[in-house]
C-alpha cells in the first residue's frame, strides 16, 4: 500500500481492516514522509521508485501486488512500466497526467493548501474535529468531506505538515519528467485504474490519458467519490483491490 504526496500509511485506516481480513498487508511510509527518514539525494518518481525496488528487494517482495493512490498511483505504475517489481497494481487517482492549464491549476492549489495547513496546526485538532472545519479543508480532496474521521483527518494535516520531502516532490511530480507509459500488449500483471468521477486534484478528464499510455489496463469509475476513493467510496475501493488482487489459476 503505496500512500500520497504529505501522507502517511495511516491513509488507508478505512479499509485497513477489510484488507487484512483477508490479504496479508504492507502499508509503508514513503522515505520523506510518516516514520521514514527523506533520501539524502535528489527526491523525485524516479528516486522514489528507485528506493521502493530496493526496499522490495532485501525483504525478497520483489513480484508483490500494490496499491497506491495520488502521488503513490502515480509512483506504482512507474514501477509497473519498469517490469520485473510488481505483480497486480491498483492505481487510484495518479498524479502526473495533467495538460496545459491543469499542470498550473494543480501545482498552485495544491502548493497553497500545503501553506494553509502549515500555517493552521496550532490549530488543527479542533477544525478536523468539527464537520465544518473538514469541509474546509478538504473540499479540494473529497466529494464529503464533512463525513471523514476526525482521526483520520488530522492524522493527514499532521503528516503534511511534518514530511520534509513534500515541496520537493511536489515540484518534481508537476514540472519534472512525465510518466511513460507500456505498449499495447507488454503489461505482464493485471492493471486497474481507479478514478474519482469527482476528483477536483486530478481531473477525470485526465484517465484517459492515463489509459492512452497503458492500454491494457482496466479503467474502474467510482461514481460518488473525490481525488481518495478509498476515503470517499471505501467499501467498493476494498472490493476493487480484491477482486483484483484475488488469485487466478
Amino acid at each position: 500500500m503505496i500512500h500520497g504526496l504529505g501522507s502517511s500509511w495511516q491513509t488507508w485506516a478505512p479499509i485497513l481492516a477489510g484488507l487484512e481480513a483477508e490479504r496479508e498487508v504492507i502499508a509503508v511510509d514513503l522515505p520523506g514522509f510518516g516514520h521514514t527518514p527523506p533520501l539524502s539525494g535528489k527526491v523525485s518518481i524516479a528516486t522514489l521508485a528507485d528506493a521502493l525496488t530496493d526496499f522490495l528487494t532485501r525483504e525478497n517482495l520483489l513480484g508483490i501486488d500494490a496499491v497506491g493512490t495520488s502521488m503513490g498511483a502515480r509512483l506504482v505504475l512507474e514501477l509497473a512500466r519498469r517490469g520485473g517489481v510488481l505483480g497486480t497494481v491498483v492505481s487510484l487517482d495518479p498524479g502526473g497526467f495533467w495538460r496545459g492549464w491543469e499542470r498550473g491549476f494543480f501545482y498552485s492549489t495544491v502548493a497553497a493548501s500545503i501553506r494553509l495547513i502549515r500555517a493552521l496546526q496550532p490549530v488543527m485538532p479542533a477544525l478536523t474535529a468539527s464537520p465544518v472545519g473538514r469541509s474546509a479543508l478538504f473540499a479540494q480532496f473529497s466529494s464529503h468531506p464533512w463525513n471523514l474521521a476526525p482521526e483520520l483527518t488530522l492524522t493527514e494535516m499532521r503528516s503534511f505538515a511534518a514530511s520534509p520531502s513534500t515541496d520537493e516532490l511536489l515540484r518534481d511530480l508537476v514540472f519534472g519528467e512525465g510518466q511513460q507509459g507500456i505498449p499495447q500488449g507488454r503489461l505482464k500483471h493485471p492493471l486497474v485504474i481507479g478514478w474519482g468521477r469527482w476528483d477536483r486534484v486530478c481531473l477525470p478528464a485526465q484517465a484517459s490519458r492515463a489509459q492512452a499510455l497503458f492500454p491494457d489496463a482496466r479503467l474502474h469509475w467510482f461514481d460518488h467519490s473525490g481525488h481518495f476513493p478509498h476515503w470517499d467510496m471505501p467499501a467498493q475501493t476494498l472490493r476493487l483491490i480484491l477482486d483484483a488482487t484475488a488469485f487466478k489459476s
